[in-house]
């Protein structure tokens, strides 16, 4: 699966808008998969650093027991209400679990305002693969819905869909 550098390489505009998103933003809605295969629906933080799409999680949340037993993942930036609506992002692939102390410490001291202070007691880390990156926006003058969808392997595709 593809890292968010990839995605900048072969999509540019897909991976600025994402990226502005999901920067735009502290909170976001991560979608995983319970043991039975029912969605789950949780709020998260993500970083973008080193090439990749991080999120960390409290030590065995359910959206940690979920990524764990099965790293499949949809993501939602988040967006303004309307009438200020000026889009949204989509991301989803699958999470690696990652638990090299010197690579969650470099990742963890790109946040904002640098290291967790203070320190959490245990927490996960994974690195977000990407399979696919989605953007809706409303051109000007907002006569229809403009989708963008990057997926890998198959580069952009961009739809109007109208009303």
């Amino acid at each position: 699966m593809a890292r968010f550098e990839d995605l900048r390489r072969e999509a540019p505009a897909v991976a600025e808008t994402v990226e502005r998103f999901l920067r735009a933003r502290v909170h976001h809605t991560l979608a995983t998969l319970r043991p039975d295969g029912s969605p789950r629906i949780s709020g998260t933080e993500v970083l973008i650093a080193h090439g990749d799409l991080w999120l960390g999680s409290m030590w065995h949340s359910p959206k940690a027991r979920d990524l764990m037993r099965d790293g499949r993942y949809a993501l939602h930036g988040g967006s303004d209400d309307p009438p200020a609506w000026g889009g949204d992002v989509k991301v989803a692939g699958r999470a690696e679990v990652v638990d090299d102390p010197e690579v969650v410490a470099a990742v963890m001291a790109t946040r904002p305002g640098g290291e967790i202070e203070p320190a959490p007691v245990r927490f996960h880390m994974f690195r977000l693969e990407i399979a696919e990156a989605v953007t809706l926006a409303l051109p000007d003058p907002p006569e229809h819905l403009l989708a963008t969808t990057w997926r890998e392997g198959r580069g952009v595709v961009v739809r109007h869909l109208d009303p």
